[in-house]
């Protein structure tokens, strides 16, 4: 990847985007040392234009940036990091540089469609998916169903808690059929979005 480091004086943009929740956490700027050190240490270092030296975000605080990916943009001149926070990444103690809160708990779904997807193509004994994948396509609906049917049960009681559990087991469940018709998530979703133009 070719970066103009030229354009701005030796520096360069860098956004920095928590890699599981998309989140934007913060800007900072990039020298070719920072960009290298990050690269070799996998710790997001910047070059600090008031210290005018190296600085390796959560040096002070312990709230580092363990780097997941480094892109660059179209134009070469501005860097995208996605990397994981340790901690709170502003120096006020909030989640991101824009006061926002870092949750988002529907990214996880997609940490969970690649476990599912890697039980599919690297079965484990003792895991209970991949147990699944091996009944084939007419057990996988089963489970469904079964799930379905036990949330409907649980909706008409009281119990949150066991609602809750048995909306997981159909979420759950609802994944791992998707994955076994190899049909990703976000095509479902795009069902929905097509309804609601």
């Amino acid at each position: 990847m070719n970066i103009d480091f030229e354009k701005n004086n030796g520096l360069v943009p860098a956004i920095i985007q928590d890699a599981f929740t998309n989140k934007v956490l913060m800007l900072g700027y990039m020298n070719p040392q920072a960009l290298e050190r990050t690269r070799k240490e996998g710790i997001v270092t910047f070059f600090s234009r008031s210290k005018q030296r190296l600085w390796t975000k959560g040096e002070t605080s312990g709230n580092f940036l363990k780097v997941s990916e480094i892109t660059v943009d179209c134009d070469g001149d501005t860097l995208l990091i996605k990397a994981n926070p340790a901690g709170p990444v502003c120096h006020t103690g909030a989640d991101t540089c824009f006061n926002e809160t870092n949750k988002n708990k529907t990214a996880f779904l997609d940490h969970l469609k690649s476990i599912i997807h890697d039980r599919r193509i690297n079965p484990g004994e003792k895991s209970y998916t991949s147990s699944l994948f091996q009944k084939g396509i007419n057990k996988v609906a089963q489970k469904v169903g079964e799930e379905a049917v036990e949330l409907v049960i649980e909706a008409k009681d009281t119990n949150d808690e066991l609602f809750k559990g048995e909306a997981a087991d159909l979420l759950f469940h609802f994944l791992v059929l998707l994955e076994q018709k190899n049909i990703d998530l976000d095509q479902v979703i795009e069902v929905l979005q097509s309804r609601h133009k």
